[in-house]
Order: structure tokens, then C-alpha cells, then sequence
């Protein structure tokens, strides 16, 4: 597209955002419906579709996890369609009044939710994140410019047109969601600051830092995984095991997938030969420090393991002389997504979700579980690993910022200074 195109597409979507704010949630939850319903009856398009994107990515050696994210098959058709109702049946995120005080006798204040506006989301592979990123700004009463991943342009294409053909169907505005093509058309989304007013980039780091250097739209990154699991000296070691068999193995190509294990010096030498017969079975090759490759068969990690995100059947593992050590080696390593502590200690367990500086914090649980759907959010626009506006699994409430409303009977500025109207910061029931 031009970057003529893409300035009418924002603006298209500014109108829009602001008609779809004051929708009504039974209009938006009619419309979450609607797609739904729509995606189910162009199933047999859209598989095709995605077959064709899985035949190019195929020729073009994609690796395996990729392809893995790539599949939309009829269990991920489902888990969408399931997802979309929902989300249709959780509480509306919008008019929620945070704060009420009255100011003034009949100077009333309020801080009501309400829609970010237009929101830009550039995520990877995964055609449902289309699905679930654009219903999420529908419920939350967002316009939307989404692009997707090269590889799945195609499946990206078909759902879209579900989407949109849905949303038709049930009465919301024109241009609310849009699809971009290209990486110039991302190029040219990034300048329009004056419609646009959040940027989501799923990716890694240095694409998180490429989009921030290239915007004066407020950016909210949603960067790598390398999430750890770290197994305490007083760990359970049967459910260590399958802790951090499942945050490695269960899913290899998403973002909360497991990529350092880290062992107590004190049960390395009975956790980690276990560990590594499992891991085998899997296939997935450990990469060790000096006293891991001690202990097991495996390969000599390099520093750079330690901050790789794989999304491959590749792990990480090192032992560790203390609590802090692990705590420092995460915090130092990790990208702030979601770390795990196995122990039976709680006093191991509350010093390490205090310390550790991650979105995610976890005791005695997989990393996987770190999922807006898993967390009741009804899904998510993806894990923000910053600290400003929104943290971790980002649902509804990531996707509403606020505005303060005060309603008045005359009342001024002059008239409060002057003592003529007293104020009493009264707070209002909620």
C-alpha cells in the first residue's frame, strides 16, 4: 500500500475508534457472536488458505516450532471460535468508575474506563492472535491496525475478511480493524501519530527497540521470552520434573516456553540425570554449564544461551550455589516474561516472588501457564514485559486507559479561591 493509503486507513480508524467507544456492549457482544460465526462458515476457505501458507513456508525451510505456530488446524479453529464467546460473556471493561469525589458541594468527579482509541499490533506467526488481538479491541471498544507475520499472509487475509464481513453483520462502524501487508506499510503506520495512539510490537527485543526508534507513538513492548524454572534445594523433585518438563516440552514455539533450568547445587546430582532422560525423550539437547556437563550428558552453553529465547527443542541448564544466585541470574539473563521457583520452602518461595523482576512470578507451576485465556482474561494482545500501563497477559483492562468526568452547577475557579464555594473532597459512594 502507499503511504497515502495508510494515512486514510489511520484516519478511517480514528473515526471509527471513536464511534466504536460509545457502541454498546450488548451491539459488541453481538458482534463477537457474528464472528464467530462467521469464521466457522468460511472454515474451508481458510484452512486453504493456510495450507497454501504452510506449503511456501515448507519450501522456504520455516523452521519446525514456526511451522508448529503457523497450522491453523481445527483444534486452534475451535479454540478461537470457543474464545470468542468467551470473551463475549466476560463484564464489559468500559464506564467503570474507579474514583468518585465530590470536589465542591455539587462538584462531583469521576474516573471512568474507557478505549485507548486506535491501537497498532505487529505480532508474529500465529494467525489466531489475529483473531484474539481483534476481538480483544472490539470488546474493549478499539480500533485496530493489525499486521501479521510474511508467513501467514494468506490465512491472516482469509480470517480478516471473517472479521470483518462479521462485524458488518452486526452494526459496527466501518474501518474499526485493518490489515496491513508489508513492512512499509508498518514503515508508514509508525508516523501517524496523530491518529494512532498505542503501538504493540510481539517480537523480539531489537524489533521492540526498531519499532520504538522509528515512532513518536507511545510504544508498549511486548518482547521475548526467556523464561526460567528454577528448582529450590528443598524442591519436591517429582514435581520439579514435571514442572519443567512441561515449561519446556509441552509447546516449544511460544513465548512462555521454558529456555534455562536452574538446579540447586544441592539436588543437581539427583534431579538432573532424571531430568535428562526425560528431556531426551522429547529430543530436546540440553546445553550445560561446567558442573551440569559434569553431571549429565550435554553440550558446553556460551553466555549467549543464557539470554537466547530458542523456541526449539534446545535447553539451557545450570546449577547454582544459592537461592540468590538464581534470583541474580534471572533478573540479570531473563526478559522480565515469567519465571518459575519449585520448592517446598516458602520463605525460598516469597523471597524469590519478591526479587525477581518479572511480569510473571510462579511457585510450583509451569511457565506455559502464563496465558491471558489460562487467567481469565478471555485471551490476550500478548505479554507486556515492561512496567508502564500494562504488565504480563494483556486483556481488556490493558487495552482501556481512563478519563476523569466532572459535572458541576456553575462552579468556578474564582469562586473556590474567593472562599465562596468551600471545598470538601467528599467521597462518593462507588
Amino acid at each position: 500500500m502507499s503511504a497515502d493509503a495508510i494515512r486514510t486507513m489511520s484516519r478511517d480508524a480514528r473515526r471509527a475508534g471513536l464511534t466504536l467507544s460509545t457502541v454498546s456492549l450488548a451491539q459488541r457482544n453481538a458482534a463477537l457472536f457474528a464472528i464467530a460465526e462467521s469464521i466457522r462458515a468460511h472454515l474451508a476457505g481458510i484452512f486453504a488458505a493456510n495450507e497454501q501458507d504452510l506449503k511456501t513456508a515448507l519450501d522456504e525451510k520455516l523452521a519446525a516450532p514456526l511451522l508448529a505456530r503457523l497450522k491453523f488446524s481445527e483444534s486452534k479453529a475451535k479454540r478461537v471460535i470457543d474464545g470468542l464467546h468467551a470473551l463475549a460473556e466476560l463484564p464489559d471493561p468500559l464506564g467503570h468508575i474507579q474514583y468518585a469525589n465530590e470536589l465542591a458541594e455539587g462538584l462531583k468527579l469521576y474516573r471512568v474506563s474507557c478505549p485507548i482509541g486506535v491501537v497498532g499490533v505487529i505480532f508474529e506467526s500465529r494467525p489466531d492472535a489475529l483473531v484474539q488481538i481483534s476481538s480483544l479491541c472490539l470488546k474493549s471498544g478499539n480500533a485496530v491496525l493489525l499486521k501479521g507475520g510474511r508467513e501467514a499472509a494468506l490465512t491472516n487475509k482469509a480470517l480478516y475478511k471473517a472479521i470483518v464481513e462479521g462485524t458488518k453483520k452486526a452494526g459496527i462502524p466501518d474501518g474499526w480493524c485493518q490489515l496491513l501487508q508489508t513492512r512499509e506499510d508498518v514503515d508508514a503506520m509508525l508516523k501517524q501519530d496523530d491518529c494512532i495512539d498505542l503501538i504493540i510490537p510481539r517480537g523480539s527485543k531489537a524489533f521492540v527497540r526498531y519499532i520504538m526508534d522509528r515512532s513518536n507513538i507511545p510504544v508498549l513492548g511486548h518482547a521475548d521470552g526467556v523464561c526460567h524454572v528454577y528448582v529450590d534445594a528443598k524442591a519436591d523433585l517429582d514435581m520439579a520434573l514435571k514442572v519443567a518438563m512441561d515449561s519446556k516440552a509441552y509447546r516449544l514455539s511460544i513465548c512462555n516456553t521454558a529456555e534455562t533450568l536452574l538446579v540447586h547445587k544441592d539436588c543437581a546430582k539427583d534431579f538432573l540425570p532424571v531430568a535428562a532422560v526425560a528431556l531426551k525423550t522429547k529430543n530436546v539437547e540440553i546445553r550445560g554449564d561446567d558442573a551440569t556437563f559434569d553431571l549429565i550428558e550435554c553440550k558446553h552453553a556460551t553466555e549467549a544461551d543464557w539470554s537466547t529465547e530458542y523456541l526449539d527443542a534446545i535447553l539451557s541448564v545450570k546449577v547454582v550455589n544459592s537461592l540468590d544466585e538464581a534470583i541474580d541470574h534471572i533478573n540479570h539473563y531473563g526478559s522480565g516474561h515469567t519465571d518459575a521457583i519449585v520448592s517446598k520452602d516458602m520463605n525460598a518461595i516469597e523471597r524469590f516472588m519478591a526479587l525477581v523482576d518479572s511480569a510473571d512470578v510462579f511457585a510450583n507451576c509451569s511457565t506455559q501457564i502464563a496465558d491471558g485465556y489460562m487467567f481469565g482474561l478471555g485471551a490476550e494482545v500478548g505479554i507486556a514485559t515492561g512496567k508502564l500501563h500494562a504488565r504480563g497477559p494483556m486483556g481488556l483492562e490493558g487495552l482501556c486507559t481512563y478519563k476523569y468526568k466532572l459535572y458541576g452547577k456553575g462552579h468556578t475557579l474564582a469562586d473556590i479561591n474567593d472562599g465562596k464555594t468551600p471545598l470538601i473532597h467528599r467521597k462518593l459512594d462507588i
